[in-house]
């Protein structure tokens, strides 16, 4: 028991304060929609908020690896925590459409940065042996945050205001950046002001080239990366027809589609569940590879539907296979990329992720308006289905090698 406490300590520290932080992003993400539609009266302008995330990344990962890498992660996550809950403390108080937009983007930007920031800590803080447990234990906890969060959105909503929501998440922000800060400090590297006073383009630049020289040289691990990356593009296009499926092609009414999605939240805390049982049996390519495969089937059967039975079934699907395709992708990124370059790596192809997720969901948006929605979908997910074929056979042949860095796994 002793050893146990000492090795999860700061494990299970730092999971709380995750749990913490998604919890309040669920109740924010719903009382902000409700905040611009009760402004605006326009399904559109909340549209705009969605479009705000990938366009943060655009702006943001570029150059923000070469900052990470270059800084103590640990200040720069609690730095970040910080500055989002003070930028959060702000939306309800602007009365401005753009102004909302101004201080969602730079929240977002934030937002872009601290994920490969924490990513990085992640890989230094935990062990080789117990890093897919941790990524197993985190996908429960982001899925209790999904069905928790909303409900506590739901409840304030009735005892209150939106408001009320959106000073919950400035708490939990900066509760997360207080949890942070009791974690160990791993790192002796410089400051965040010095880390920024010696960027340049030139040090920029030279980034790009040593991750396009690291791609080239892991080819097969930046492949696998590349086409899960690809994985959840494809879901954020399909699910931005997610509601308009729902109207046009299923005729569900606002109760129906509401049960649909919180069938789909059964799916996510039933599929964690199970993943973190089973974790030790299961391999990162397999679940890589048979997370996406099952992920995408239930996409398949989601958008070959034509009743309510046959959706909830697709999303009961995809929604279960959704925690272990990102506990694999997690545990196989953080076993593969080094870890000194993993903000850059991160980064960098997350630019790519968003900008595709730009191009894709205007495509089928555009598609669906001029042909159909159903079609649309359906050709959709037969792509994704194409892209986690492609995953199975890596992942088949990765059992062989895909730890082929096993010398380096102690570090």
């Amino acid at each position: 028991m002793e050893k146990w406490a000492s090795v999860w300590k700061y494990p299970s520290i730092l999971l709380f304060g995750i749990g913490i932080a998604n919890f309040g992003a669920w109740v924010y993400l719903i009382a902000l929609n409700l905040i611009v539609l009760e402004m605006t009266h326009s399904p559109l302008a909340v549209a705009g908020l969605y479009i705000i995330k990938p366009a943060a990344a655009l702006l943001t990962n570029g150059w923000a690896g070469s900052l990470i890498d270059r800084t103590n992660k640990r200040n720069l996550m609690v730095g970040l925590d910080l500055i989002r809950a003070l930028l959060i403390v702000f939306l309800p108080f602007t009365s401005s459409l753009w102004t909302i937009y101004a201080l969602v983007l730079l929240i977002n930007m934030a937002g872009s940065m601290f994920e490969p920031a924490s990513m990085t800590y992640i890989t230094k803080l935990i062990p080789f042996e117990q890093r897919q447990r941790f990524n197993a234990l985190r996908s429960l906890i982001d899925s209790g945050a999904f069905l928790i969060g909303p409900a506590i959105a739901g409840i304030l909503f009735m005892l209150g205001t939106p408001t009320a929501a959106i000073f919950i998440n400035a708490v939990a922000l900066l509760l997360s950046g207080v949890v942070t800060m009791m974690m160990p400090n791993l790192e002796k590297v410089a400051s965040i002001e010095k880390s920024v006073s010696t960027m340049s383009w030139s040090t920029i630049r030279k980034d790009w080239k040593e991750v396009i020289a690291f791609s080239r040289e892991s080819s097969f691990i930046m492949l696998v990366f590349f086409l899960f990356s690809c994985m959840m593009v494809m879901t954020a296009a399909i699910d931005s027809q997610e509601a308009s499926f729902a109207k046009a092609v299923l005729s569900l009414t606002d109760g129906e589609y509401g049960f649909l999605v919180s069938i789909a939240g059964a799916g996510i805390i039933i599929g964690a569940a199970g993943n973190a049982l089973f974790i030790k049996k299961l391999t990162p390519p397999f679940l890589i590879g048979g997370g996406s495969l099952l992920l995408s089937a239930g996409y398949l059967v989601y958008a070959f539907s034509s009743s309510f039975l046959g959706a909830a079934t697709g999303f009961f699907i995809l929604a279960f296979a959704l925690a272990f395709a990102n506990t694999g992708f997690q545990t196989f990124s953080q076993n593969n990329i080094p870890v000194e370059m993993m903000g850059r790596v991160v980064s960098i192809y997350g630019l790519l992720e968003a900008f595709l997720v730009i191009v894709a969901t205007v495509i089928i948006g555009a598609s669906a308006q001029l042909i159909s929605i159903q079609p649309v979908v359906i050709a959709a997910t037969l792509v994704m289905f194409f892209i986690a074929l492609l995953l199975v056979v890596l992942s088949t042949k990765g059992r062989k090698n895909v730890e082929h860095v096993k010398q380096m796994l102690t570090r």
